[in-house]
């Protein structure tokens, strides 16, 4: 299995530096519901504006109903490879409550989606975030209210060997290295441009 991890300028937790995006998944491998309860729970305790919780979930575990209607909303490039997943989600955002509307809903639910992720590599499996998915399907397919609104669809699984993708350019895409923008070129301090460090 292919090693992603981060290379930094100083050292990050480890769960950090773990986390990528793959689409090589393993078709084999499955997502427990104890492990899926524990990426739902990390989500949960995200921090958000006021406490105001705006994140929700679709979740679907590989085999039932809801995993195969969140991969028909999924853009044919996706499809192609997340049907391997064993769990598929779709994060949403619920955009009012009894007070009116949630300031910095998405951000929020953002949160609640990185919780998720980084809780999905604390449990040795991968996730892959997509927004190519049907925004409007979703809203049909699941009758969604008017105030809640889906932000990305979010595959989760097993790491498997790169060639599972097929196509060369798949596979070299998943093989190579991991990139970020220079820290220098990423915080500043002072103002525009000049780095913090």
């Amino acid at each position: 299995m292919s090693d992603k991890e981060a290379e930094t300028s100083a050292p990050v937790h480890e769960l950090i530096a773990r986390r990528w995006s793959p689409r090589a998944l393993d078709d084999m491998a499955d997502v427990t519901a104890d492990q899926l309860r524990a990426l739902l729970e990390a989500a949960r305790w995200a921090p958000s504006f006021g406490n105001t919780q705006p994140a929700r979930f679709l979740v679907g575990r590989r085999g039932e109903d809801t995993y195969d209607r969140i991969l028909g909303t999924l853009t044919h490039r996706n499809q192609s490879w997340a049907h391997r997943a064993g769990a598929l989600l779709v994060v949403l955002a619920l955009t009012r409550n009894e007070k009116g509307e949630i300031p910095y809903a998405e951000y929020g639910a953002g949160l609640s989606a990185e919780n998720l992720v980084l809780q999905a590599v604390a449990e040795g499996l991968v996730a892959h975030q997509m927004a190519g998915f049907d925004h409007e399907a979703v809203s049909r397919e699941f009758e969604l209210p008017g105030d809640v609104r889906p932000l990305v669809a979010i595959a989760v699984g097993g790491l498997a060997e790169p060639e599972v993708l097929g196509e060369e350019r798949d596979i070299a895409r998943e093989s190579a290295p991991r990139k970020r923008v220079p820290l220098e070129d990423f915080a500043f301090t002072g103002s525009w441009g000049t780095p913090a460090f």
